[in-house]
């Protein structure tokens, strides 16, 4: 799961210790999502600071800390994810002449920054929701996943540009006011606070950009730019345009096998894994193909309700006995 916490001075009020201090207590109440590691960067130059709590799921060692900066110095990450395709863009990353020190996602997601950049963050990002700072440009970015499976929040405290996996790291920024300004300035990517700020069916990416070259100060607030880089509508509108080509069998028998892929890819782990089964259809589909790719019992878990109008235990239980997973109802 991870956190990921950051703060963005563009004029440079904050003093680096103090800046260092806040972003290390917005990372702090995130350590239920990262209890693995802790990690920290700052650039004062820049009035930048981020911070990282981490779930090491693929690369548990160092070598995959975060915030990472690039080979080349350019580009800091700081990210909540996974990189779903990471095998097949280190071999492609390789090719090119990319040196890897470690076995981690995370790195091969910066090398895919560094040499592709951002302007198409979906392509090399499959379920990351991440802050980068473009150190030549003097720029950080906000990007988010094409549907927001997790919440990135991000807003103005003041004249210091926020974000955090949790509203609650930026409710413990001096100036915060949620109440009076919270849906005037607060956008959360992923889900609905302010319907007019907030892309609900497409992804989004925010760009800030510090003023000066490093020296002179701003004396005003650098608005951030917000743009879209993948709409469903404009998916949907593209697919109905494209002729079917096959017939249903021959559609289905395609769509069972993007269907395996997909769930295939993120079973990759160095960690064990698990799923949630409800008995319904989408989590037995699911529970099911995990049971093709794996070759001892997947482990499931389903949480009962004592109304019965809300509870799926049995039924969860019967999907899990015909699959013969490793099965365990909690109440």
């Amino acid at each position: 799961m991870c956190g990921i916490a950051g703060l963005f001075d563009p004029e440079r009020k904050t003093d680096p210790e103090g800046l260092a201090r806040q972003v290390g207590a917005m990372a702090e109440v995130l350590t239920h999502r990262g209890p693995d590691a802790e990690g920290y960067w700052s650039d004062p130059e820049c009035g930048l600071a981020f911070g990282h709590r981490r779930l090491a799921v693929v690369g548990l060692g160092p070598d995959g800390s975060q915030p990472m900066v690039s080979p080349d110095r350019r580009w800091v990450l700081n990210y909540n994810g996974e990189l779903y395709n990471h095998a097949d863009l280190r071999r492609r990353l390789a090719g090119e002449g990319m040196v890897f020190r470690g076995g981690s996602d995370t790195e091969v997601l910066v090398a895919a920054v560094q040499a592709w950049g951002l302007d198409r963050p979906s392509k090399p990002a499959k379920d990351v929701r991440l802050g980068a700072v473009d150190r030549q440009r003097r720029e950080l970015h906000l990007v988010r996943d094409r549907f927001g499976e997790k919440p990135l929040y991000y807003g103005w405290v003041g004249n210091r540009l926020a974000f955090a996996s949790e509203l609650k790291s930026l409710a413990l920024l001096p100036g915060f006011n949620a109440p009076s300004t919270g849906t005037r300035w607060l956008c959360t990517c992923g889900t609905t606070a302010s319907r007019h700020r907030t892309p609900s069916i497409g992804s989004s990416q925010v760009v800030a950009r510090a003023g000066g070259d490093g020296r002179r100060r701003r004396t005003a607030r650098c608005p951030p730019r917000v743009r879209s880089y993948w709409s469903a509508r404009q998916a949907v509108e593209d697919a109905r345009r494209r002729p079917l080509g096959a017939p249903p069998e021959v559609l289905a028998d395609q769509l069972e096998s993007a269907l395996s892929d997909s769930v295939a890819a993120r079973m990759v782990a160095d960690v064990p894994v698990g799923a949630f089964l409800s008995g319904g259809v989408d989590s037995s589909v699911v529970v099911a193909l995990m049971q093709r790719h794996s070759h001892r019992p997947v482990r499931t878990y389903t949480v009962g309700f004592a109304d019965r109008a809300f509870d799926e235990s049995a039924e969860a239980a019967a999907v899990a006995a015909h699959l013969g997973t490793d099965h365990t109802p909690s109440w």
